[in-house]
């Protein structure tokens, strides 16, 4: 899809391009080549965070007084789509792009001077504790409690699919203040500190492999009241607004297009078993064009949603229709993978990491170990941030008013 795009936003997307070239470091661009998981590990995404808070960019979608690059939407948006096209991993998403809003929309001015410029800076390391066992989608119906005592509140419950909890020192969670109220009213916001005694953390092994998610333990953990953000009770107003950003954050087709586009050159390469490369199989390339023209049709979508912020406008819970497609292409580009490298793209190496100099040998291309546990791990695209059903209904009730 072109775009007609003013002189000065040639000049910024020259200018990230160049940025690029000169600054993203090829560990960094093999090392997110190679990442099977949804989320880089911290000695690959924190290497490029810190290349680009020492650049001034790395809050850029944060408001210039909290440290933001005062860029417009769309530069916001070609920033990103530059970042996928030169290989760059995702931002760590949970401090940078979920917890900062919140706190500078319903933070207090003493929580916003002492988080955001360590969410910058890296030396907190966030993960976000929603999920619990008997609360995923229904998420209204979470249990754990905190109590007030004097100036702590006592925190009990446990957290599930909690991503990075393993590398995370400090958890935005949500908790259930009041049991004699409606359940979304009873529900608080709350900021906990991970090395507090009575937290301990559990990994989850995922079908592919990796360590990605947790199970997060909490046993009378005391929690100052200070860490309490917005008022008590507020909480499932904030984990609206948060799910909003989440859904509505950051533009998913332009990363989605740099994986489509690497699959289709090596296709170029792979034999499709009968003398030819499956390039020119009519089938393979049906699926490729199906592929592309829903990528396409996001691309589009998520630039109506740029142009409606551009106004001032917030994100809104056409969110859950981005979320919904994006979450569909990325288990279907993530099939035709699989699928180019045929049985080597079956491999399933369980060592990990699959980048760096310790890494296993691939059979066949790099390209080939990393499809098949991809593939697993994008299974949970259609569950995580709110499963394919809450978003159809979403969508049906606020934005189609069915």
């Amino acid at each position: 899809m072109d775009i007609e795009l003013s002189p000065e936003d040639v000049a910024f997307r020259e200018d990230v391009r160049r940025f690029l070239r000169e600054n993203l470091p090829e560990t960094v661009k093999s090392g997110a080549a190679a990442t099977p998981s949804v989320f880089v590990e911290p000695e690959v995404g924190q290497v490029w965070n810190a290349v680009l808070h020492a650049k001034g960019w790395l809050g850029y979608q944060w408001p210039v007084q909290h440290g933001g690059t005062g860029w417009t939407p769309f530069q916001r948006y070609l920033f990103e789509k530059e970042c996928a096209a030169a290989g760059a991993p995702n931002l760590t998403v949970l401090g940078l792009k979920l917890l900062a809003p919140v706190l500078w929309t319903f933070g207090t001015e003493e929580q916003k001077g002492f988080y955001l410029p360590r969410i910058l800076s890296g030396e907190d390391y966030w993960c976000q504790g929603f999920s619990e066992p008997g609360a995923g989608s229904d998420l209204a119906s979470l249990k754990t409690r905190a109590v007030r005592q004097g100036d702590h509140y006592i925190v009990s419950g446990s957290k599930i699919w909690t991503t990075h909890a393993h590398h995370a020192n400090r958890m935005f969670t949500l908790v259930r203040t009041n049991t004699e109220v409606k359940k979304q009213a009873g529900i608080s916001f709350l900021l906990i500190d991970l090395d507090s005694p009575g937290v301990s953390v559990r990994p989850i092994r995922t079908s592919a492999g990796d360590h990605e998610v947790n199970q997060v333990f909490l046993e009378d953990v005391a929690v100052p009241v200070e860490n309490l953000v917005g008022n008590e009770g507020q909480g499932w107003t904030i984990a609206k607004f948060l799910l909003e950003n989440e859904r509505g954050g950051s533009c998913h087709a332009p990363k989605l297009i740099h994986d489509l586009d690497r699959i289709v050159s090596a296709s170029h390469e792979q034999s499709d078993g009968r003398g030819g490369v499956l390039a020119d199989d009519t089938d393979w390339k049906r699926r490729v064009a199906r592929a592309r023209l829903g990528v396409e049709a996001l691309d589009m979508i998520e630039l109506r949603i740029i142009a409606e912020i551009a106004e001032g406008n917030a994100p809104g819970p056409q969110t859950s229709l981005t979320k919904l497609l994006a979450s569909n292409l990325r288990q279907e580009i993530d099939l035709l993978a699989v699928d180019l490298y045929g049985v080597a793209g079956l491999q399933l190496e369980k060592a990990r990491p699959l980048h760096g100099g310790d890494a296993p040998v691939p059979v066949c291309a790099p390209g080939a170990m990393i499809a098949s546990p991809r593939y697993l791990n994008s299974r949970a695209w259609t569950i995580f941030g709110g499963t394919n059903e809450v978003q159809s209904t979403i969508i049906a009730r606020s934005v189609l008013g069915l």
